[in-house]
């Protein structure tokens, strides 16, 4: 299955009191890219071929929580769920089957609710592993220090080298 060729929406965040967020590089949501019957393989090895890989299948955690050591791809392949990005009080995004968000590395996510099937593909940009953080006052310095040498990923997770991630995140 080849993804869709659609334009992702955007939400920049800033910085607050508990999250770094990354002020550099928006959260991306790519809406039916793989339009509404997308198997979790198929998300999975279009995710591999584009350099994203150390991945798994299942939900999102209902935490606040965020990864200061990988960018995040998250495909949606069964079911629904409403996410918050950002920390509390953060923008909510709506997520479908099909649907893909690309999460930069320092924001903050958690599920506020899904349907009982809801399953994500997620991976990583470059195989990277992640750490967890949550949002308390002693992670942030570390997590400061590692986002600062953090490279970009090769490749945007869904449409590889000609798609729109490395244009938006290095704008």
């Amino acid at each position: 299955m080849q993804a869709c060729r659609v334009e992702p929406e955007e939400i920049s965040l800033e910085k607050n009191e508990h999250f770094p967020n990354n002020e550099r590089c928006p959260v991306l949501i790519y809406r039916s890219a793989f339009g509404s019957e997308p198997s979790a393989d198929a998300v999975e090895e279009c995710f591999a071929r584009h350099g994203w890989s150390n991945g798994w299948r299942a939900g999102i955690y209902s935490t606040h929580h965020y990864h200061s050591t990988a960018h995040e791809v998250l495909g949606c392949t069964a079911g629904s769920a409403e996410l918050q990005v950002g920390g509390p009080g953060g923008p909510r995004v709506a997520l479908g089957r099909g649907d893909v968000v690309v999460i930069p590395a320092g924001v903050s996510h958690k599920n506020l609710g899904s349907t009982a099937d809801f399953c994500v593909v997620g991976a990583y940009a470059d195989g990277r592993s992640y750490d967890m953080n949550y949002g308390e006052p002693h992670e942030l310095g570390r997590a400061e220090r590692n986002l600062a040498t953090l490279p970009m990923p090769g490749m945007d997770p869904v449409l590889g080298a000609s798609g729109p991630l490395l244009n938006r995140w290095r704008a």
